[in-house]
């Protein structure tokens, strides 16, 4: 291979993983600042209400880039719900349960237990369900279904899997707040896309091409204010964080082992099983570090758990999805 063309291959790797270098970029150069000024920011951010705002655009984008035919298929894909409710609510507590076995900190073990119980995430699941060609609406679904479910089932398979290594928390969820939560950061924006698609289609016509890149970059920063918390544990604590690492790859991959395995025995078809995997394993980061806060204080490796997970669940989905647009193409 000659040298000149070395740059430009790199150039057409970066651009078609832009995503995974983006994330693997953001987390090394925040983590790397000794000054501060990107965790400061990423903190000032977070304190505002950011991440918030950012889903709420997300939403809006995904509602500007949903057809008819999605909804419709969305909302009548029941075996598709249920099959990834079941690797949410079943098989993600039981994997965790597995790893309560293991002579691993009590840190770690605690906060892969707050990662299995979450709901799937509000905002990347669906983005990458849309990248990879799949019912972007179905992916919400899904998101919605299980983050209501959520506020009934998390103090009870929390309990039961905290009784597994001896720990006990009294849990108390504010249902309301939750649901409103919801409501306000998936349900209205979604709403509120659709009827600017439906008053200004041209606008979709001129930007719709653009908006699962736009919702990408948006979970990136997402991943920079998570990040900018977690910074001090992280530098603080090298091998126990590569022991995380290794921890919620396997944890992840296991997930993600499930949802292939249930999407070929159910055969299901292509634009209806990339919700199933995606939502299936990845888990809502914000609602997790809510609890760790308030319930595991004394256990501020499990925060870096919560994020490091986030992270490379999104980096181990990010190479799956351009995988399956590499074989779409």
């Amino acid at each position: 291979m000659e040298t000149g063309s070395i740059g430009p291959q790199c150039l057409r790797l970066i651009k078609k993983y832009w995503f995974m270098v983006g994330l693997g970029a953001v987390s090394l150069i925040t983590v790397a600042d000794h000054t501060l000024i990107l965790a400061g920011w990423g903190n000032w951010l977070k304190q505002r209400h950011a991440p918030d705002l950012v889903i709420i655009f997300i939403f809006i984008f995904t509602g500007l880039a949903l057809t008819p035919e999605q909804l419709r298929l969305g909302f009548t894909d029941v075996k598709g719900i249920l099959l990834a409710a079941f690797i949410i609510f079943v098989i993600a507590p039981l994997t965790a349960a597995l790893f309560g076995q293991f002579p691993l900190d009590t840190g770690i073990i605690i906060g892969l237990f707050l990662v299995a119980v979450m709901p799937s995430t509000l905002s990347s699941g669906v983005v990458m369900t849309a990248e990879a060609g799949g019912n972007a609406a179905h992916a919400l679904v899904i998101t919605i279904i299980a983050n209501s479910a959520a506020v009934f089932t998390i103090p009870y398979t929390l309990t039961f899997l905290l009784r597994i290594i001896g720990e006990s928390a009294s849990l108390t969820i504010d249902r309301t707040a939750m649901m409103l939560k919801i409501f306000l950061l998936v349900v209205l924006p979604l709403a509120g896309g659709l009827l600017i698609k439906f008053l200004w289609n041209t606008l979709y016509e001129r930007i719709g091409s653009k908006l699962n890149i736009v919702n990408q970059g948006l979970i990136i920063f997402i991943v920079w204010i998570a990040l900018s918390q977690t910074r001090s544990i992280l530098l603080n604590s090298g091998y126990t964080v590569g022991l995380i690492i290794v921890s919620v790859f396997v944890f992840h991959g296991i997930l993600l082992i499930w949802g292939w395995g249930l999407i070929r025995v159910c055969r299901r078809e292509k634009g209806n099983w990339e919700s199933i995997l995606f939502m299936g394993g990845q888990k809502t980061l914000s609602l997790s570090i809510i609890l760790q806060v308030s319930l595991f204080p004394q256990y501020g490796i499990a925060l870096a758990v919560c994020v490091i997970h986030h992270i490379v669940h999104l980096v181990m989905d990010g190479y799956w999805v351009e995988r399956i647009k590499s074989q779409n193409d």
